[in-house]
């Protein structure tokens, strides 16, 4: 009768893997996570829906002959994400489907965007150009949201010039706006191919610094400015003080992304026998929407909404 914060399935975005292959692919860095082909996402997205989950996420996991270093299938009108998006819309127009708006599923090494000439960083303004093209094509194929995670400056706007030109006006975007170079994104690496060789490559040039709280309002009233309908704090576990002070800023609907190596990490110690497995999930997630996100992103989206509907 006084609980401050509660769950409910409304709360979650289910991110989902989608390959252009015959069979579901484990992951093995995230039980229970999968690779699935375009029939199986449909099955979890009906299985989600049906649970009372509003919204799902879809990374494609693109086969590594189809990469090259300026991301070029990603704007291919055949491509994986395309497919599923439309066939999402199609078995269930009223599911909210978010895409990523990034090129490390396409790239050959791994960045959100293509390189400079000396290959030293990622190229900002050649990058924008891209990833506008490649949001209004997910728009086309039917995202309700386009998401750009990249962290490049200025993306936001010139994002919703693309929009507003194609005649998506009404297409919402939601900003990765306080986006940090976190080691906690290992498996989702695994999860989409976006790993080249052994060592994990540095994204710090255009993620923000750990360290940092006070940048992250800043990035986010960037944002805002440039048309943001939505923002996000990425990671969430361990950024808990970022969700609070961006709450404080913006009144915009908050998100709140519980990436791959916080799941994995529970999944981990609960197996070694260390920490209550149901209850450290559903405690992670309670203490997100405390902190001040509307929204959670999470894997565990589906057996939380099952067990909530069987309260």
């Amino acid at each position: 009768m006084v609980r401050e914060t509660v769950l409910t399935p409304e709360s979650f975005i289910y991110p989902l893997f989608v390959h252009a292959g015959a069979d579901a692919i484990d992951i093995v860095s995230m039980p229970g996570v999968r690779r699935l082909p375009v029939g199986c996402l449909l099955e979890e997205c009906e299985a989600a829906w049906a649970l009372g989950i509003p919204a799902v996420a879809i990374f494609p996991a693109i086969a590594p002959d189809l990469k090259d270093a300026l991301g070029s299938h990603s704007l291919e009108a055949g491509n994986i994400l395309f497919q599923a998006v439309r066939e999402v819309k199609k078995a269930l127009p009223e599911m909210v489907v978010i895409t990523d708006v990034a090129l490390d599923p396409y790239t050959s090494h791994g960045h959100d965007g293509v390189l400079s000439a000396d290959g030293s960083e990622v190229a900002n303004d050649e990058t924008v150009a891209i990833l506008c093209e490649l949001a209004v094509k997910e728009a086309e194929a039917g995202a309700d949201i386009v998401a750009p995670s990249d962290m490049m400056d200025g993306r936001v706007g010139e994002i919703r010039s693309a929009l507003d030109a194609a005649g998506f006006e009404k297409t919402i975007i939601l900003s990765y706006a306080a986006k940090y170079a976190s080691a906690y994104y290992g498996p989702f690496r695994d999860a989409v191919g976006s790993k080249i060789g052994k060592d994990a490559i540095s994204k710090a040039t255009y993620q923000m610094d750990p360290a940092n709280v006070r940048e992250a309002a800043r990035e986010v009233a960037l944002d805002v400015a440039e048309g943001a309908d939505m923002v996000m704090v990425k990671p969430a576990g361990a950024y808990l003080d970022v969700i609070r002070a961006v709450r404080e800023v913006t009144d915009l609907p908050l998100a709140a992304y519980q990436v791959s190596g916080e799941y994995s990490q529970i999944h981990a110690a609960a197996k070694l026998g260390w920490l209550d497995y149901e209850r450290t999930r559903d405690e992670s997630l309670l203490a997100i929407k405390r902190a001040g996100a509307d929204m959670i992103l999470t894997y565990f989206a589906r057996e939380v909404a099952a067990k909530l509907a069987r309260a």
